[in-house]
Order: C-alpha cells, then sequence, then structure tokens
C-alpha cells in the first residue's frame, strides 16, 4: 500500500514542455511514474519524446487540464511552472476536478496559496506543496523531484518539511525501505500538512512506523504533536530542524522563523516528547531511533 499515489495514478505534467519539466518528467518516467499527458496551450495537439528503458516514449501535449484528464483519466497533476504563473496553473487542476495537484514551484507568493489552498478546501481536492519536493511510493510511482533510487518499497511512512532532508532519511533508513515519502514543503500556506499525511499513515494498513521532520517557525509541529497523541497507535519518531537558528531570523524556507518561544525547536521537541514521539537531536540520530523501534 501507500499514501496518495500508487502504481495505478495516472500523472499529467503542468509545464512538462520546459527546460524544467522536461527533467524531471524524464526522471519521473525512469522511475517508473505513468505520465499520461503534460499541458501548454501554445502547444496543444503535438507530443514529447522522452527516453524511456532502451526507447523512448511520446508524452501528448494537451491544451488545459479538463482536456488531459479527459482524454486519460489522469488523476494526479505535478505543476514545474514559473511562480508568476503558478496561481493560475493550480486554480485550472482544481477547477478541473483533479483530485491531487502537487506543486513544485518555490517563490510562489504567499497570498495566491492562500487563494488557491481556499479553492481546493471548498473543491476537496488535495494540494501537496507549494515549495516541496513532491511524494514517491518506491517502486510504484514517483511525482515530483525525489530521486528514485535512494531506496526501494518498505513499511516506513515519511513526512517532512525539508526536501533535502528528506532524501537524507530515505538514505538513511534505505534498508528497511519506505511505503510513502512526502515533502510537504517549507512554506507558511501549504496544502497537505503534516497532520494530513499522518492520519493517511495511520490509515495504511503497511505503513509500520511514522518519520516526521520539521521545522523551526509556526506551530504546525505542536498541532501535529497533539494529533498524534489523540489518534496516532503507530510509532512515530521526530526530527526538528533549526536548533541553532538565532530567535527572528528567517531560515531558508519562508514558514521558518521564530518569535519568543513560539516556534522554537525546543518547543517542538518538547511538545513531541510530551506526546509519546522520539525526538532526534541529528537526522542520523533520528534514523538510528526508527531503526530500535523496527528491529
Amino acid at each position: 500500500m501507500a499514501i496518495f499515489i500508487n502504481e495505478d495514478s495516472k500523472v499529467i505534467v503542468q509545464g512538462m514542455t520546459g527546460s524544467e519539466g522536461q527533467k524531471h518528467t524524464t526522471r519521473m518516467l525512469a522511475s517508473g511514474t505513468n505520465i499520461v499527458g503534460g499541458v501548454n496551450p501554445r502547444k496543444a495537439g503535438t507530443s514529447v519524446s522522452f527516453p524511456k528503458g532502451d526507447g523512448t516514449v511520446d508524452v501528448p501535449v494537451f491544451g488545459s487540464v479538463a482536456d488531459a484528464m479527459a482524454a486519460t483519466g489522469a488523476d494526479v497533476s505535478v505543476i514545474f511552472v514559473p511562480p508568476a504563473f503558478t496561481k493560475s496553473a493550480v486554480v485550472e487542476s482544481i477547477e478541473a476536478g483533479m483530485p491531487l495537484t502537487v506543486i513544485i514551484t518555490e517563490g510562489v507568493p504567499v497570498a495566491d496559496s492562500a487563494e488557491f489552498f481556499t479553492l481546493a478546501e471548498a473543491k476537496g481536492v488535495r494540494l501537496i506543496g507549494p515549495n516541496c519536493p513532491g511524494i514517491i511510493s518506491p517502486g510504484k510511482s514517483n511525482v515530483g523531484i525525489i530521486p528514485a533510487d535512494i531506496t526501494g518499497p518498505g513499511k516506513i511512512g515519511l513526512v517532512s518539511k525539508s526536501g533535502t532532508l528528506t532524501y537524507q532519511m530515505m538514505y538513511e533508513l534505505r534498508d528497511f525501505g519506505f511505503s510513502t515519502a512526502i515533502g510537504i514543503g517549507g512554506d507558511p500556506i501549504i496544502g497537505t500538512t503534516h497532520i494530513d499525511a499522518l492520519a493517511a499513515f495511520e490509515a495504511d494498513p503497511d505503513t509500520e512506523a511514522i518519520v516526521m521532520i520539521g521545522e523551526i517557525g509556526g506551530d504546525a509541529e505542536e498541532r501535529a504533536a497533539a494529533y498524534i497523541q489523540a489518534h496516532v497507535t503507530k510509532p512515530v519518531v521526530g526530527y526538528v530542524a533549526g536548533f541553532t537558528a538565532p530567535e527572528g531570523k528567517t531560515m531558508g524556507h519562508a514558514g521558518a522563523i521564530v518569535s519568543g518561544s513560539s516556534g522554537t525547536a525546543q518547543a517542538k521537541k518538547e511538545a513531541l516528547e510530551a506526546a509519546g514521539v522520539k525526538v532526534g537531536k541529528t537526522p542520523s540520530e533520528t534514523a538510528a531511533l526508527m531503526r530500535e523501534i523496527l528491529s
């Protein structure tokens, strides 16, 4: 099993004909993702040839998300477009009724994110991102920019605010493997939250344990801790990035800013530990805590 995507997911790429879109479509195809189309109104009716295995595959380009869904039955879209055009691309996907839209783009204005997140909630569809590496169910599907060869399928679920820490944790626990790893992004407003992923992993019969990676700023980790205490029966280990961050300093992600004791790594660590989550001081220590649980 996996959460949100699996081997049957049919994926379209908004921005497939751009340089980033082409590069990552090539990677996603190589890792077995079922990519059924791209979207570019100016290139509708054409196709793009990508290497796949020993040969090539031609992926059709559609004029709109709605056209792509009607022709292919697509149920996932991944967005590789510049920040200025991201809102219109996401809104188009939501209004077409796309069940899952993964937004890789970073630098999306928070006001735009607030607008399309509100629309997605009203329409009852799921967004992942923006400013995220995407989601991978190893051996089944890979939607976004997560390297597919770090790890294989297994029993661990991973939800992370950080892209690079997602990759590191997958590598550290590669001998156990993952059901799904999801990078939710570090912006102040995101679609899928820690809590959404925790709920899905709790419900997934093939996920045995969960790694949660947070970072300083906001109160998402504290809210996740309360959720874990009330609803999660599976073992959870955690890591909070940013223990050495100075107060009032924005670190990397737009959402990672500390004011007073609110949003500090220490406060998040304490909240998680109070909920029964084992929290590592480093990613490697966190991986070691998971090893103890699984072995």
